[in-house]
């Protein structure tokens, strides 16, 4: 099972992951942008792109990458992303289906006064240009709202597994 928090930059995915995770058993976060800095280490680089998420390995590598975890661990993977392209959520969300995990894909919402003030105000990342950029986009219907404004979208295969990896098969995934 995976559970995707989505929404744009600032509005608390991590933190939310964070609490999810302590609440849920057998549960782990995996932050899927640590494929996208996985592409941004090869040498020499790949295409130009303002987002990794525009690579067209990201979003495969993401799947396989959760499966592959899921396949060793079992239990629950809490995904904290923004995905704000529509048809990338597709292609992610098809990948899941393909290998029938069930997907529970949740966006997170908060005013875009309190989205720039996190935003400015992060203590960890710093003020981020980039992430500022995304406000608008989002405001405008993006971050991927594929659970259509506030309602849960779930994606559960014909035959949903349990989550241990003895339930869900291996080479036909």
């Amino acid at each position: 099972m995976i559970l995707w928090l989505n929404g744009t930059h600032g509005v608390g995915k991590t933190t939310t992951s964070a609490l999810v995770q302590q609440l849920i058993p057998d549960s782990r976060v995996f932050d899927a942008e640590k494929v996208g800095e996985t592409l941004m280490d090869i040498t020499p680089g790949l295409p130009e792109t303002d987002n990794f998420q525009h690579w067209p390995p990201w979003r495969p590598l993401v799947v396989e990458t959760a499966r592959r975890i899921l396949d060793y661990t079992g239990g629950t993977l809490v995904m904290p992303m923004t995905v704000l392209v529509e048809q990338y959520w597709r292609e992610i969300n098809a990948g899941f289906a393909g290998h029938a995990i069930p997907v529970q894909h949740f966006v997170l919402h908060a005013d875009a006064d309190t989205l720039r003030r996190r935003i400015e105000q992060d203590t960890v990342l710093g003020p981020s240009t980039f992430r500022l950029a995304y406000l608008e986009p989002v405001r405008r219907g993006g971050a991927h709202v594929a659970a259509r404004r506030g309602r849960g979208h779930q994606h559960r295969p014909p035959h949903a597994r349990t989550g241990r990896p003895a339930d869900r098969g291996r080479g036909d995934r």
